[in-house]
């Protein structure tokens, strides 16, 4: 019985190979349509910003950090109406009360005010209290100057962890990063490298990372948003962006609809 199991394994082996080179196949063209992996689409976070949203129409925010000087604060403001363009302004704390007379500004000519902590520190690895301090502290001087409520807040460097995105969530705040970093605070760069970056990288939904009180930004911005305005892009806050209602943070950082 033993020596005919062995000559019946040997008869069969050309056959069981070409069988297994066969599922081998089909496992492997299974894999590649996505019917054994989940989409990675699928996979979505809670402890993390929104960086993009899935939006409606050709939009984008353009969105400044503000937490050093302020002599170019009026020239940006008149350059965001010659091309009918909203901003989000992202306000360190102790610039705010340097300048309130920008912020007033700002909220004057239809820009929102947002919170960037209150003394632009590293809020990666602080403990939750003092992540609830500096989100707090700003926003109670933002909200005396402008008289509105504060509701986003952009952690200073784009640094964070778990703890500061859920801290902020917990007490009010939507955490905005971005997906189109101008790298204007580069001296390093050039004009022409700033504007390559930004109107490369734009899609529908992006948000913009510019900075004030630098090199170029002043300089390069009316032809940046002449460029994203001939293109069909219509120029808004973060809040006009923002998806209301339900919706999901995929791993990407993109906001979705639920």
């Amino acid at each position: 019985m033993g020596i005919l199991l062995i000559r019946l394994r040997r008869k069969d082996i050309v056959p069981l190979l070409f069988l297994a080179a066969v599922i081998i196949l089909v496992i492997i063209n299974s894999l590649l349509a996505g019917e054994y992996l989940a989409p990675v689409s699928n996979h979505y976070r809670d402890d993390i910003p929104i960086y993009s949203v899935e939006c409606e129409g050709k939009k984008c925010a353009i969105t400044f950090d503000c937490a050093w000087g302020a002599d170019d604060i009026p020239n940006i403001l008149d350059i965001l109406d010659k091309y009918n363009a909203r901003a989000t302004f992202f306000i360190v704390g102790l610039w705010a009360k340097k300048y309130p007379e920008m912020v007033k500004l700002m909220d004057e000519r239809g820009h929102e005010v947002a919170n960037h902590g209150y003394s632009h520190i590293h809020m990666g690895g602080i403990p939750e209290s003092k992540i609830k301090e500096e989100i707090n502290l700003c926003s109670d001087v933002l909200e005396g100057i402008t008289g509105r409520k504060v509701t986003l807040f952009r952690p200073p460097y784009g640094e964070y962890s778990s703890a500061t995105v859920k801290t902020a969530r917990r007490i009010g705040y939507q955490v905005i990063q971005w997906d189109v970093d101008s790298l204007d605070w580069k001296d390093s760069l050039s004009e022409q490298d700033i504007y390559n970056r930004v109107v490369k990288r734009t899609e529908n939904g992006s948000i913009i990372l510019f900075h004030n009180d630098t090199k170029y930004t002043e300089k390069v911005l009316p032809s940046i948003l002449e460029n994203l305005t001939a293109n069909g892009f219509e120029c808004v806050t973060v809040s006009d962006i923002l998806l209301k209602g339900d919706y999901k943070i995929r791993f990407d950082g993109r906001q979705i609809k639920d």
